[in-house]
């Protein structure tokens, strides 16, 4: 066994030594400018993640500070003090914000899909006389600013209904669909070829059940982009619950209780990014979640029509 080891030594020792020749310098110019564009394209990348992620983090850090700290120059809590957040729940009225706004997004943004989606299918199915005339009112409804219209329907609402005080002028418009979301699901839907319909119906399906056998399947990703975006706009949403919802504290959402809570605690730094935090955490938790089904929603809708 020693002699074969030997014999293998000598024939390593024997072979040529093979020297890899130097890098011509067109070779080097390539790698140079392959790892400086490497180095651009990352970085640049780095640079857009840290512009967006910078905000978060300053307010999570700030919302763990103490009361002296958070109006300082410290960056990093000395202690992190999580019972900001138990001190933010406690506050009056923040669970009933918080209910609120699960009953204004979760219910409106179900309203939104069921009613959206049987326009959307009609938009982009049937043929019909009128159809791009509708198509045309459902494009000028997307660009009409709710400013134009918000006297009118709050005279509506208040005075003809007496609902003000209440989250339902908010809630009901959205059960008769949304401009945004039948023309976004419209332009998802005219990616679906329309021979699985046609197959559908000569299989002896009708409208109804071609749409709920059929297409809405095929259209998740687009029904989720729509839901998404109605939920987010619900959530966010400022303007609605300050028209309607002001002059009763028990109807008032996320948006809208968490300027009171900040004018209550101008000083306390701390708790005001606690409560931030908080209401940010929901919309990032279910993006998180659904962004690839989202993504694809939001892809696809500019293929075709």
């Amino acid at each position: 066994m020693a002699q074969d080891t030997v014999q293998d030594t000598a024939q390593l020792l024997e072979r040529p030594v093979e020297l890899k020749a130097p890098a011509s310098p067109a070779e080097r110019t390539a790698r140079r400018k392959a790892f400086l564009e490497w180095i651009a394209v990352h970085s640049l990348g780095v640079a857009a993640a840290l512009f967006f992620t910078l905000p978060f983090v300053f307010v999570f850090l700030t919302s763990l500070m103490s009361d002296s700290q958070a109006l300082g120059r410290d960056l990093i809590p000395h202690t992190w003090e999580w019972s900001n957040y138990r001190k933010v729940f406690d506050t009056p009225g923040f669970l009933t914000w918080w209910k609120n706004t699960l009953i204004y997004a979760g219910l409106g943004t179900a309203l939104t899909v069921v009613s959206s989606v049987p326009v959307a299918y009609a938009l982009a199915k049937f043929r019909f006389r009128g159809r791009n005339l509708t198509l045309m009112l459902v494009i000028s409804m997307m660009m009409l600013p709710p400013q134009v219209v918000v006297i009118p329907m709050y005279l509506f609402w208040a005075k003809q209904l007496d609902l003000s005080g209440t989250l339902w002028p908010m809630i009901i418009p959205l059960a008769f669909g949304d401009a945004f979301s039948i023309f976004l699901l419209r332009q998802f839907l005219m990616t679906i070829p329309g021979e699985y319909v046609d197959a559908a119906k000569v299989d002896g399906c009708g409208d109804l059940r071609t749409l709920l056998r059929v297409v809405l399947p095929m259209a998740k990703p687009g029904i989720a982009a729509i839901a998404l975006f109605q939920f987010f706009n619900a959530w966010n949403d400022y303007f609605g619950p300050q028209i309607y919802a002001s002059e009763n504290p028990g109807a008032w959402t996320l948006s809208y209780g968490l300027e009171s809570f900040k004018g209550a605690h101008h000083t306390d730094w701390n708790l005001t990014m606690a409560a931030t935090v908080l209401v940010l955490a929901p919309v990032l938790l279910v993006f998180f979640f659904a962004q690839k089904a989202f993504v694809e929603g939001v892809t696809l809708t500019g293929v075709k029509g």
